[in-house]
């Protein structure tokens, strides 16, 4: 028979403590220590992923998986994210802001999913009725779809070994609690036994298994960090509430590249993929404007073209202003520095405000020249031409160093009618798109003087 124990467990970092005090040690929050109830470690929760007696085996020993290892969800931009598809006993967290999308896009996925495997969809948060007014709004295809509405881990684990569905969703982990706890449901306690209870099932029964997480007001996903080390893949989704366009970015993947973006447009009858993700973060002017620069930005394995926006005003205040959106903006204060080092361009005494156009996050360096070109357009009113596309990062020397996958980046933008491009020397081509005229620069005070005389 199992014993217990009383700990004590800060909720906002899960460290644990013998004994209640007003300030967590670990995180310094206060008023977030509660107490709880644990088992002791023979308990059956305890136990590992293999079903049996754990065995030594030589890794050349061990038998491969069948060849249908990864299943297509029926949704390309979700499959890129993942990878190339659903890894079977993989252990997948979605996370994001509410009403972003998450429950309708494991809902579409799993009614295309349901017509060729049994799936089990399981709600916390809302009742059938409402999963089913969900579905037949979005016009998915209810058959082979099974639900249950239950938050208690322990009857969903035995209906789940009953049924031995191959895709198990549970939305939300944060609804979830246990037995082994006493705490209530959301308590970071509940939240990290339930997932390992999930995952444990998923990693011994070969069932891909998603969950749904809840984000703090930071935009973080809520409970335990360990609870994004269990898993396999972890997502988070992304947009700003008043555009169409929805991000869903991979952060951690054990089975595919990390930071690969997928784009879906959200619309009255759910998620549309975006085919050429491209065009839709593209202003196309009757004229060249000053302050709008096009760069070819790397998500993971996709080549996105992405425009940069810039604004420069006399400043009136004794600090000027640096606002940035979409970018990280102690980045652009060290690239104006540069700026002025190596190319003599003033921007002390102006305001600086930049925007990545489309609500897209630029998180590569790639995007640092077109940046700094951005500013001069805007600083001296000069219009960056239609067909020019820039990408580089610049060094604190006034270098301009090379970037991953500079070819795939010049064939994205020729695709899309560029004729001209300043990209570092090393991204040089040997062989050019056809059409396109590319000037390779080694230095910023090459690209300023190139960029003058356009």
């Amino acid at each position: 028979m199992s014993k217990t124990k009383i700990t004590h467990a800060c909720q906002a970092c899960g460290a644990q403590f013998p004994k209640w005090s007003g300030q967590c040690l670990g995180c310094g929050a206060w008023n977030s220590i509660v107490e709880e109830i644990t088992q002791s470690a023979s308990h059956p929760r305890y136990q590992g992923y293999a079903i049996g007696e754990p065995a030594i085996t030589q890794l050349s020993d061990i038998t491969l998986l069948e060849e249908e290892s990864r299943l297509t969800t029926g949704l390309k931009e979700l499959d890129r994210v993942l990878g190339g598809g659903l890894v079977m006993g993989s252990a997948v967290l979605i996370g994001g802001d509410p009403g972003i999308g998450k429950s309708t896009l494991l809902l579409q996925t799993l009614c295309h999913l349901a017509q060729t495997l049994k799936v089990l969809y399981i709600t916390g948060e809302e009742s059938l009725q409402q999963v089913t007014l969900r579905a037949r709004r979005l016009g998915l295809p209810a058959e082979n779809l099974l639900l249950l509405a239950d938050t208690h881990v322990e009857r969903i684990l035995k209906h789940a070994q009953k049924e031995m569905p191959r895709v198990l969703v549970v939305d939300s982990i944060q609804t979830m609690h246990t037995d082994l706890l006493q705490s209530a449901p959301g308590a970071v306690g509940q939240v990290r036994e339930s997932a390992a209870q999930l995952v444990k099932f998923a990693k011994q029964t070969h069932t891909a298994l998603f969950l749904v997480g809840h984000v703090t007001k930071e935009g973080t996903l809520a409970g335990p960090r360990v609870l994004e080390h269990m898993v396999d893949a972890v997502l988070y989704f992304e947009g700003e509430q008043d555009s169409r366009y929805r991000l869903i970015r991979g952060i951690k993947n054990r089975f595919g590249a990390v930071n690969e973006l997928g784009i879906f447009a959200m619309t009255d009858k759910g998620l549309r993929e975006v085919n050429n993700p491209s065009a839709i973060f593209l202003s196309r002017y009757e004229k060249p404007v000053s302050g709008s620069v096009i760069t070819a930005t790397k998500e993971g394995t996709r080549p996105l073209l992405v425009e940069l926006q810039a604004l420069v005003d006399a400043s009136h205040m004794a600090n000027p202003r640096r606002v940035c959106v979409g970018l990280d903006p102690q980045r652009l204060s060290m690239l104006l520095a540069v700026l002025h080092r190596h190319s003599g361009i003033v921007t002390f005494d102006q305001d600086v405000f930049v925007n990545a156009v489309g609500g897209v996050r630029v998180t590569e360096t790639g995007g640092d020249l077109a940046l700094l070109l951005a500013v001069l357009s805007s600083l001296r009113n000069r219009p960056v031409p239609h067909d020019l596309i820039i990408f580089g990062e610049v060094g604190l020397a006034g270098e301009i160093r090379p970037v991953q996958g500079g070819q795939e980046r010049l064939r994205e933008a020729a695709k899309h009618g560029f004729k001209r491009a300043i990209v570092p020397h090393a991204n040089a081509p040997k062989d050019a798109p056809e059409g396109m005229k590319v000037f390779a620069a080694q230095s910023l005070h090459e690209a300023v003087e190139y960029f003058k005389n356009l």
